[in-house]
């Protein structure tokens, strides 16, 4: 192929690459063979082909949309918007606008490159000393949906770093102790038959501990996309530290995740649940899920005084009776239903949506997990005889 179309090609590829798209030579080269073919008929037929070659994960259809719309343009068009998108102060009187999911890692990759002049050496010491006292601060309480390839990656490694209480709890059961006021009556005789009697070496017993299990219900349609990959991330991350860890996806259906969570490298184990769930980022149905859920795994995964952490919104579209009666029905199976929503992060948020309103009289607690914070307050919330917040039936008085 002739002209400035595989230069473009080339380029576009590197801008998906450092929008956080896993773009090689050989898709490059894939693609400008398709283009080469003639067989592509208009601007849509070029919109697909390149798709099909350059997103391999669900969750970066969004950010190749956007950039496939802001690419094929001018090319002098892109600087233009680019010095426009520097930061303005907002107006007091109007609340500022949320982002598009990926805009900004779609920003920085048609970035122009920075100068290669230094600033000037004061310049350079105010910047260094803000980012280094303010840095994790300012990224703990960054929305996830807002932040850029680079903050997503230092979140991913903060996350990793989060750590579960000592949750443990006794159980009937017992186990061998060194000391304590319990004598183990078997072990004490064997002790003794193996010494011929003449002796009595005493053996204790301690009654045995053990972490509830913890399940995670997570919502992964086209509203909760954006939070619920990151949420995958953190249950990958206590996964790793304790056994029994059992995840679910639902949007349309109910999928069970867990094996491929175990997986020890996080993008594999991400990409191995994408593919397990053919639902993501689709519909929601809420109560047909908590039904599959009731029905097939609740005796399964919920022995125990199991911990259930219901990640959604709470946008049910078809609301009937059943939602309800499946909630009431999860919360009796349980110890905890922690209902995490995303949606908490707006200090104007009302339990006005139909669906809430089903779900709240069922829940012990109702927390925000939109950043880092917020899943660090989750951390917390989940140790013996931490302070829970308050009623969630409160947020439906406030509504009315």
């Amino acid at each position: 192929m002739t002209g400035k179309l595989p230069e473009n090609v080339a380029y576009f590829a590197r801008a998906l690459r450092i929008a956080g798209l896993r773009v090689g030579p050989g898709a490059v080269v894939e693609a400008v063979e398709a283009l080469a073919d003639g067989a592509l008929g208009g601007r849509e037929d070029v919109y697909w082909a390149l798709h099909a070659i350059f997103v391999k994960k669900h969750e970066d259809s969004a950010v190749y949309d956007q950039a496939f719309r802001l690419f094929w343009r001018r090319r002098g068009l892109i600087e233009k918007l680019m010095a426009q998108m520097s930061p303005v102060t907002p107006r007091v009187d109007a609340p500022p606008e949320k982002p598009e999911a990926g805009a900004l890692r779609v920003a920085e990759a048609f970035a122009p490159p920075p100068a290669e002049e230094e600033p000037p050496p004061v310049e350079l010491t105010e910047l260094s000393a803000r980012l280094t006292v303010s840095e994790r601060e300012t990224l703990k309480s960054r929305d996830f949906a807002q932040m850029s390839a680079a903050e997503i990656a230092r979140a991913r490694q903060l996350i990793a770093e989060l750590r579960l209480p000592n949750d443990a709890v006794p159980t009937r059961r017992f186990q061998a102790a060194h000391a304590g006021a319990r004598i183990d009556p078997r072990r004490t005789f064997r002790r003794s038959l193996r010494g011929g009697g003449a002796s009595i070496d005493l053996a204790f017993r301690e009654r045995a501990q053990v972490h509830p299990p913890l399940v995670a219900l997570v919502d992964i349609s086209g509203s909760m996309a954006e939070y619920s990959r990151i949420f995958l991330h953190f249950l990958h991350a206590i996964t790793e530290q304790r056994r029994r860890v059992h995840s679910f996806v639902f949007g349309t259906r109910l999928t069970n995740v867990t094996r491929s969570l175990r997986a020890r490298d996080p993008d594999e184990a991400l990409a191995l649940a994408g593919r397990a769930a053919p639902d993501w980022e689709g519909g929601t149905r809420i109560a047909s899920a908590l039904h599959a859920f009731n029905r097939t795994w609740s005796r399964r995964v919920l022995s125990g005084g199991a911990v259930v952490l219901l990640f959604t919104d709470g946008l049910e579209r078809h609301l009937d009776d059943e939602l309800g009666f499946e909630m009431d029905r999860l919360q009796r199976s349980c110890r905890q239903l922690v209902w995490l929503n995303p949606l908490l992060r707006y200090d104007a948020f009302e339990a006005r949506a139909s669906g809430i309103r089903a779900m709240l009289p069922h829940v012990d607690s109702f927390r925000p997990i939109h950043n880092l914070a917020a899943m660090a307050d989750l951390c917390a919330a989940l140790s013996p005889g931490a302070r829970q917040a308050g009623d969630p039936r409160q947020w439906l008085k406030k509504a009315g």
